[in-house]
């Protein structure tokens, strides 16, 4: 009886690693395609792996990432596609969503990274890194004494939002460095050895307390603007925001001025409203910032927990199983 053939569309850099990696399927045999100009693409399921978005955002597709883009679209077998990234909010990934393609992200490949970039960022801004910065390219010795002195970290209280695995994550970082937390997200769940915890509509009231803000919550319908100007004018002068969310979880416009005005003592942020963030922006000049191209989940062992997802699901989507992180709706 002959095999049927699944045609799997991928990068010529990841299909030298998968062809030796690809599940011996009973009755099946697999065959790794790229996009050819001017045919329509014949495969039932893409991999969308981290170098076939290279450097495109939402906002700006580069050439090769939208040839890609393109077969997809024009992929009228296309069943399954596996992206490297935990959301899959790209116009394309809704697209075909919409159409009944099944779309599976990489959730949980990259929490880890996430969290400690975030800390880095409390780290960063809690022992006054940016002015240091400025001071070693100025040549200028300046030691942190009097009004430079930082603040201690234990005993400070960050109220963390969202409480998924990388939330989670950041926590446990957290309280290891002695601060104390409030938990806020779609559930009033108690969570334990959280000061609070408190749905996503109680923030404002929550943050005259706080003194780092720490944004690690999906965008959605419920967090889109949570952060708004009201919220930004709750938190204390000397308190900071930490972004490794999504840009439009806070109102972009207020925080700059919230941060331009000294109503806030700093930020690091990983993710814009617009991305590339824009040159004429005030958030690159900002001393008291620390701007990040979105970059938190980068690092040199991504690709290979990507892959592991994508073939683990392959096995599953093979063997007619339930695929694992399927974006539903």
């Amino acid at each position: 009886m002959p095999q049927e053939e699944i045609r799997i569309l991928c990068s010529p850099a990841e299909a030298d690693t998968l062809r030796h990696a690809l599940p011996a399927g009973d009755g099946q045999r697999f065959t790794l395609c790229h996009p050819q100009a001017g045919q329509p693409c014949d495969a039932q399921v893409a991999f969308v792996s981290r170098d076939i978005t290279g450097e495109s955002t939402k906002f700006q597709i580069t050439p090769d990432t939208a040839r890609y883009y393109d077969a997809l679209r024009d992929a009228p077998a296309l069943q399954w596609v596996h992206v490297h990234s935990a959301g899959a909010d790209r116009e394309i990934y809704q697209h075909l969503h919409a159409r009944g393609v099944a779309i599976t992200t990489s959730q949980g490949a990259s929490d880890a990274v996430v969290a400690q970039t975030a800390i880095g960022g409390v780290l960063a801004l809690a022992r006054r890194l940016p002015l240091l910065a400025a001071d070693q390219r100025a040549r200028a010795w300046r030691p942190l004494l009097g009004a430079r002195t930082p603040r201690d970290l234990a005993g400070q209280h960050a109220v963390v939002v969202g409480w998924g695995a990388i939330g989670q994550r950041i926590g446990a970082l957290l309280r290891a460095l002695g601060l104390t937390l409030t938990v806020v997200r779609h559930s009033a769940t108690p969570v334990a050895d959280a000061r609070h915890t408190a749905t996503y509509d109680a923030l404002a009231g929550l943050l005259p307390q706080a003194d780092w803000l720490v944004l690690a919550c999906p965008l959605t319908s419920a967090t889109r603007g949570l952060v708004d100007r009201r919220a930004l004018a709750a938190l204390p002068a000397h308190a900071s925001v930490i972004n490794v969310a999504r840009g439009h979880v806070i109102d972009e416009p207020a925080l700059i001025d919230a941060l331009s005005a000294g109503r806030l003592g700093g930020a690091f942020l990983d993710v814009f409203q617009q991305e590339p963030l824009p040159p004429e922006s005030p958030l690159w000049g900002l001393d008291n910032v620390i701007v990040t191209p979105h970059s938190a989940g980068f690092s040199d062992g991504n690709s290979a927990r990507v892959r592991t997802l994508f073939l683990n699901n392959l096995q599953r989507w093979a063997g007619g199983e339930p695929l694992a992180n399927r974006l539903l709706g």
